[in-house]
């Protein structure tokens, strides 16, 4: 496939970044799902989008996309919401397995919410703790990231996975978190197996699932990237 064609409008298409972590969210849900798709690189190391990325989110010029039925939804979680109503249902009946989404509207209404803190709340603390400049600012804001990293570790309790037993929508949210974990780690100067206990039990049970084991890359070269993308020596 052309790296700005479309052919078949029929087909699955999932255009994104091997580094993005939102888009990893993407290929677990579809891989979680059993989905079939066509994957489409875009470099964002490059200034310049493709034209394939500017027709089909020419409002924000982003990845993630998901192309399906040759119209494009874009963002994240609104890609995981999409996916999940058009193939949860089937993997439900199907395949006995549950939907990504809790089927009760209130823990429906608790997923959203926490996927908005991880959003707007923890991907801000990430960045201020690559971009802080000076020995406080950045301990203010590794204390930040614990607190919150402690927050979700409260939501997920004593349970396997954020959705309780099964693997869910909340997982595949934070999930690709932890391919920044070393990261936090090196860049904070603190243990998350000191910090988040729980929160790394329940990470090692998602990387045994082979839609995670095959769609997060490697930390270190993820935090390569991201030094590269912060301006990091």
């Amino acid at each position: 496939m052309a790296n700005n064609m479309v052919h078949d409008e029929s087909e699955v298409v999932c255009i994104d970044f091997w580094a993005n972590l939102f888009g990893m969210r993407v290929l677990i849900a579809l891989r979680e799902l059993g989905v079939s798709f066509k994957y489409i690189e875009e470099d964002l190391r490059v200034c310049e989008r493709s034209d394939l990325v500017l027709r089909m989110n020419p409002v924000h010029r982003m990845v993630p996309i998901l192309i399906h039925h040759g119209r494009p939804i874009c963002n994240s979680i609104n890609i995981l919401e999409y996916i999940d109503e058009v193939w949860g249902h089937r993997q439900e009946t199907q395949a006995g397995g549950t939907r990504l989404l809790p089927i009760d509207p209130l823990h429906r209404a608790y997923a959203r919410f926490w996927a908005d803190f991880v959003d707007n709340k923890v991907f801000g603390t990430e960045m201020s703790l690559f971009k802080s400049k000076g020995e406080e600012e950045k301990e203010a804001a590794k204390e930040e990231l614990i607190r919150q990293l402690g927050q979700l570790e409260e939501v997920l309790g004593d349970q396997r996975f954020f959705s309780g037993d099964e693997f869910g929508f909340l997982d595949v949210v934070i999930i690709p978190l932890s391919s920044m974990f070393r990261a936090y780690e090196q860049q904070g100067k603190f243990d998350l197996e000191v910090e988040c206990p729980k929160l790394m039990r329940w990470e090692k049970r998602c990387k045994e699932r082979e839609s995670v084991k095959s769609t997060l890359p490697d930390e270190e070269e993820v935090y390569m990237m991201h030094k590269k993308w912060y301006g990091i020596e």
